[in-house]
């Protein structure tokens, strides 16, 4: 299953929502999908799933959504924590999806268990926090094991633990051959569970690559080093057209070379060394670079993920969900909390 959105675009009055958008998504990589606050992240998701009218066109293995037989075989989406009738229970809201899409009863049990709410199976979802509801829309959109998984800040509202088995079994499920396109503001989170980043600034692609590209991007990528002897390693840094910036009374940030090649230099010119560190940039630098001039409240690029072999609706029936442990269960913090 690949899924192309093509030429996306979403006006409201004068201003545009989502500009022109076009991208691909694979099988077997979890997509990261990032923008500052208002880039048009949640338009793109409901632009590719028919729930906005806009351009464009989003083709599911070379079909639109509407010529496929069961549309959520294809692909589930979890777009908004309380998408869901507030008096019925939990388990009900699940029984009725199961019903529209012919998915056994059985099932619903079985993704309540997985998603650690069968405790809370006979309650009425309207007293949710937002973590226990996040989860709830997490079991909708699995309930089918789609091919496709479309997911809009699904870890708001988790604790910690429950963020860590969420990205686990993300992971896991786009392991199988599915594809997971996720959004979400947790950069730290996004760096250890995408493959791949799509990001949008006023609804614009700014960049599509997978991960390590993307941060290699960042000036945050340097080597450190420290020495008594600041002046003549400087020296011979600019001998050899190295640029450097002075951090501290003893540092140099060094841009563009290997640690190896500063060690050299300050073996032959006869330069201690008290630290030499490699530094990497996070996503959340990357990120903040790239977009800076766009966010809407401002505080003052490549290896490709693994891509697994297409597989068709019928063997994606055959296969079990992730082998995954579920998440820890509801806290009382998840239960006290309301968002």
């Amino acid at each position: 299953m690949t899924v192309q959105a093509m030429n996306l675009s979403k006006s409201y009055g004068d201003v545009t929502a989502v500009d022109d958008l076009t991208f691909t998504l694979e099988p077997g990589v979890v997509t990261g999908f990032l923008g500052p606050n208002g880039a048009g992240k949640s338009t793109t998701m409901r632009l590719m799933i028919g729930l906005d009218r806009g351009g464009g066109l989003t083709h599911w293995d070379g079909l639109k959504l509407a010529d496929v037989p069961v549309p959520a075989e294809v692909v589930g989406a979890h777009l908004d924590a309380k998408s869901f009738h507030p008096g019925r229970t939990a388990r009900n809201h699940l029984r009725m999806l199961a019903a529209a899409n012919g998915t056994p009863n059985a099932r619903v049990d079985e993704v309540l268990e997985l998603m650690g709410l069968r405790g809370v199976a006979n309650k009425r979802p309207k007293g949710f926090s937002l973590g226990m509801a996040q989860r709830l829309g997490l079991a909708g959109a699995v309930l089918t094991q789609p091919r496709v998984l479309l997911l809009d800040e699904p870890a708001n509202g988790l604790d910690p633990q429950s963020i860590q088995w969420l990205r686990d079994f993300l992971r896991d499920y786009a392991a199988g051959g599915r594809v997971v396109f996720v959004s979400s503001h947790l950069l730290n989170e996004m760096q250890l569970m995408a493959d791949h980043v799509i990001v949008i600034t006023k609804g614009k692609l700014v960049a599509d690559e997978a991960m390590p590209a993307f941060v290699a991007r960042s000036t945050r990528n340097d080597v450190f080093v420290r020495t008594p002897d600041l002046d003549a390693l400087s020296r011979a840094l600019a001998g050899q057209g190295i640029s450097v910036v002075q951090e501290g009374e003893d540092g140099l940030s060094v841009l563009g070379i290997e640690p190896r090649v500063v060690g050299d230099l300050a073996h032959d010119h006869d330069v201690r060394i008290w630290e030499l560190t490699r530094r990497t940039a996070s996503l959340e630098q990357a990120f903040l670079e790239l977009t800076s001039e766009d966010q809407e409240f401002a505080v003052g690029g490549a290896a490709q993920g693994v891509v697994l072999p297409d597989t068709s609706v019928e063997e994606v029936q055959r296969l079990a969900l992730p082998d995954v442990p579920p998440p820890p269960p509801v806290t009382a913090a998840e239960q006290e909390g309301r968002n």
